[in-house]
């Protein structure tokens, strides 16, 4: 039996992390537009976010925490960076895929070589649509040829899970799965935290004898801590050193309240915003969406070599065609001189007179003490230290095209 399902027929006391991405994500911007209280779901985290004195808002169809009591974001953005945080990320959609095609399936639903990575490896990807759009970014982790662990991001839950469906019926009626049909499993009401910061490693040392310096950074492994067995995978969505960790519905708060003691801080929304806008970190709903190829997004890396060469995956024809001519505007960062530009803010041309690209997600950046945006832009404006001029509040602010990360990420590689 594979370690994948091993943990879905987990015992009471058996819990799952896994590496987060370390590009693109989700923010909590576009989630505030969620109508109706009454319709907002809760994580399993819900009331330990009360009791910890929890700023609760609307978030991609769930209520989740903000903030925390009387700390601010940039002082909980700080503590990130220099100590450790922990976040619940308990609403994105975890899922199970396994079967003897199953890599083959989502070598064909994403762009990314999956036959190549290492058991207990992760990397994020994108599903595409035909034209080659990105319906969502995910991570990926390859447990064994024949089992995935997935993560998809909650406000594209109905869009994605309706994607795999529909894929599956195609692929598991189809010749290619002569050698058997892949099974799609959703872990409805699991948990996920991420333990993020400089100090996370060192705190999660103190729980377990397994010498965390042997695991670097996108493998996994699976450790015995506090009673837990654990399946542990580095990364982070904040650039720092970090974990996330997916847990059994009836044991979400009690391995939340080990992961959360002195010096590890509670952190909400605001600061995993921030973090993860100086690491260079997209959002889906505002960095990403089905107009925007990988390419376009900056994201050709997630695409295999050989992918590139035979085509052989859903959205394949727009992406290769703007792998060979160039794409028409690119994913770019941003530094803006005075007041911070915000999500939709033009951007012109050095004279001010031509419309070259819009901000999609900007902040003034505790870290750097400057405000920094990422933004699409036409291709020929998108090279390093190319003056622009951008529109905040109806004036135009110098803004130079600066390489992202913004802020140099600290994971753990040996």
């Amino acid at each position: 039996m594979t370690a994948l399902r091993t943990l879905s027929l987990a015992a009471a006391r058996q819990v799952q992390l896994r590496v987060s991405a370390p590009n693109c994500g989700r923010l909590w911007a576009r989630g505030l537009a969620t109508p109706s209280s009454e319709e907002l779901k809760k994580t399993g985290l819900y009331d330990f976010h009360v009791e910890n004195g929890a700023k609760m808002v609307p978030f991609a169809g769930y209520l989740m925490p903000l903030s925390y009591g009387d700390v601010g974001q940039v002082a909980s953005h700080n503590h990130v960076r220099n100590t450790a945080g922990l976040f619940d990320v308990g609403h994105m959609v975890q899922s199970n895929f396994r079967g003897p095609t199953v890599t083959a399936f989502l070598e064909w639903v994403t762009p990314s070589s999956l036959s190549s990575l290492s058991p207990y490896s992760s990397t994020l990807s994108v599903i595409l649509n035909d034209k080659g759009g990105i319906i969502d970014d995910t991570v990926i982790t390859k447990h064994a040829d024949d089992a995935f662990y997935v993560v998809t991001n909650a406000g594209r839950r109905d869009r994605d899970l309706a994607h795999f469906k529909d894929k599956l019926e195609e692929w598991n009626a189809s010749d290619r799965a002569k050698d058997g049909k892949v099974e799609h499993e959703v872990l409805d009401g699991w948990g996920l935290v991420a333990l993020q910061g400089p100090e996370s490693a060192k705190y999660l040392q103190a729980l377990t004898s397994f010498d965390l310096k042997e695991l670097m950074f996108g493998n996994s492994a699976f450790l015995s801590i506090e009673g837990f067995n654990l399946h542990v995978a580095r990364g982070g969505y904040t650039g720092e050193d970090g974990f996330e960790i997916s847990i059994p519905p009836a044991h979400t708060t009690e391995v939340a309240r080990l992961l959360s003691k002195q010096p590890v801080q509670l952190t909400g929304l605001g600061a995993r915003d921030s973090l993860r806008l100086e690491a260079g970190m997209c959002l889906y709903g505002n960095d990403l969406d089905e107009e925007t190829t990988p390419i376009e997004a900056g994201l050709t890396w997630v695409i295999g070599k050989e992918r590139r060469e035979t085509g052989d995956f859903i959205g394949a024809e727009g992406v290769i065609k703007h792998l060979k001519d160039g794409p028409p505007r690119r994913r770019v960062g941003l530094v803006i001189d005075g007041a911070p530009a915000r999500q939709g803010a033009k951007i012109f041309d050095p004279s001010g007179k031509e419309l070259i690209g819009t901000v999609t997600s900007g902040i003034p950046s505790p870290t750097l003490s400057k405000n920094i945006a990422m933004a699409y832009v036409q291709t020929g404006f998108h090279k390093k230290g190319t003056e622009v001029q951008v529109d905040v509040r109806n004036k135009l602010r110098k803004a130079v095209l600066t390489p992202m990360p913004f802020v140099k990420p600290r994971y753990w590689r040996g």
